[in-house]
């Protein structure tokens, strides 16, 4: 069974997105919505609550404000897993390569991200975004976006609840699967239009700065080599740091350029 775990910013999801979910997932399924109308919980903390009160074998975590194009999505995924036993984490936007320097995932060259997905954006026309897959319709990255992502339960995983706000569980997941021996992929199987865009400000950074130190003897991350991971540290680091500053925030910026050169004290 799927259950399907979607942190609700109101106290039931949408009739439109609860219609969408029936209509078109095509196997045996449970709605596990918690709750956060009064922003009680940070996203982590939601959705540990949510694979807690599931039953389902696999866990997908949905955000409150995309729409399914796919029909039988449902089983297209679990038939994925299946014929996978080494996939922990599948979803439909990701990349091969993931620095140690803090960073956007999106950030990574256009080379190295897979991506099928419809997104709305604040300040531009809506983009269809088809990169990657070529001839496959699965591929290996090292993080997944989070707008949806389906992973096989397993009890030993959960979100790390140390980390605050709404930013940073898609890395925080994707990493604890690799750290237990399961891979991670996206497919261009299933599609998804996104109705928001992502922001990058106060929280963002402070979130990013803290989970890369969380991870900084795991990272960097690749699936196969990347002979130009050295040059893109230095231009992730430069691109936080610019990011900082642009927010004020000039501790984590000077961190950061300490972090880059090894100088930092942790």
């Amino acid at each position: 069974m799927l259950s399907i775990i979607v942190c609700s910013r109101t106290k039931v999801i949408d009739d439109n997105l609860y219609e969408n979910i029936k209509n078109t997932v095509g196997c045996l399924y449970e709605l596990v919505i918690v709750d956060n109308s009064q922003n009680e919980y940070s996203i982590f903390e939601a959705y540990n609550k949510g694979i807690e009160a599931s039953k389902g074998e696999y866990l997908c975590f949905m955000h409150d404000d995309v729409l399914l194009h796919t029909e039988n999505w449902g089983n297209i995924i679990i038939e994925i897993f299946k014929e996978n036993k080494k996939i922990g984490l599948l979803g439909v936007a990701g990349t091969t390569v993931k620095t140690k320097m803090p960073s956007a995932w999106w950030r990574c060259p256009v080379e190295t991200r897979h991506v099928r997905l419809i997104q709305h954006t604040d300040h531009s026309p809506t983009e269809i975004f088809e990169l990657g897959f070529k001839n496959n319709s699965l591929e290996q990255v090292v993080v997944v976006d989070g707008v949806f992502m389906v992973a096989r339960k397993v009890n030993e995983i959960r979100f790390n609840e140390h980390i605050e706000g709404f930013h940073n569980y898609d890395l925080n997941l994707s990493f604890e699967y690799i750290k237990h021996d399961f891979q991670v992929f996206v497919t261009n199987k299933v599609l998804i239009e996104h109705f928001s865009s992502g922001t990058l400000n106060d929280s963002w950074i402070e979130s990013t700065f803290k989970i890369h130190n969380i991870y900084k003897d795991f990272l960097p991350l690749s699936v196969c080599e990347q002979p130009f991971i050295k040059a893109l540290e230095v231009v992730n680091a430069k691109k936080f740091i610019k990011e900082c500053f642009k927010h004020g925030q000039n501790i984590i910026a000077f961190l950061t350029w300490l972090k880059l050169f090894n100088r930092a004290p942790f």
